[in-house]
């Protein structure tokens, strides 16, 4: 009878089902943060509303926060290719760079608007931080700087 309750639960812990599971979550977060990030570099850009088609203009907000309009045109400018770093293969280094951007963006967006009294809009940004944290975490070996190495050979090294 024992043998039979583990050959029941055997197959759900096969470290290549595992692996497939953490590869499809990290496509599922690494989609959600690209597009987020990339339709954010848009609106930025051309002045839009917060909420692509309703909601208060991105420019009154970032006013709302005490920055300057054409902080939006920096934005807009460093989110779009950032955005497109973290979906094309390669350029592992550049993709540390967007990770940290997006996350730095993303926080200070939290954290500007706690400290301007505009507390319901602090979770959207902090629920971003955390899908774009767990991107970052759920990467394969192959978008990791150092993390081929690793995979190839079981070494770790200082930049893995």
């Amino acid at each position: 009878m024992r043998q039979v309750r583990l050959s029941l639960i055997t197959p759900f812990y096969r470290p290549e089902a595992k692996v497939k599971i953490k590869m499809i979550l990290y496509w599922i977060t690494t989609t959600l943060i690209a597009l987020e990030t990339f339709a954010g570099g848009v609106v930025d850009l051309t002045h839009g509303r917060t909420n692509v088609f309703s909601g208060p203009r991105v420019a009154d907000v970032v006013t709302s926060l005490g920055y300057p309009v054409y902080v939006l045109v920096i934005l807009g400018i460093w989110k779009i290719p950032g955005s497109i770093t973290l979906v094309v293969p390669g350029f592992l280094r550049l993709k540390e760079w967007a990770y940290a951007g997006i996350v730095f963006e993303l926080s200070s967006a939290a954290l500007s608007h706690a400290l301007s009294g505009h507390r319901s809009e602090v979770i959207a940004p902090l629920v971003l931080t955390g899908l774009a944290l767990t991107s970052w975490g759920l990467r394969p070996p192959t978008r990791i700087l150092g993390g081929s190495l690793t995979a190839k050979t079981g070494i770790r090294d200082a930049t893995s």
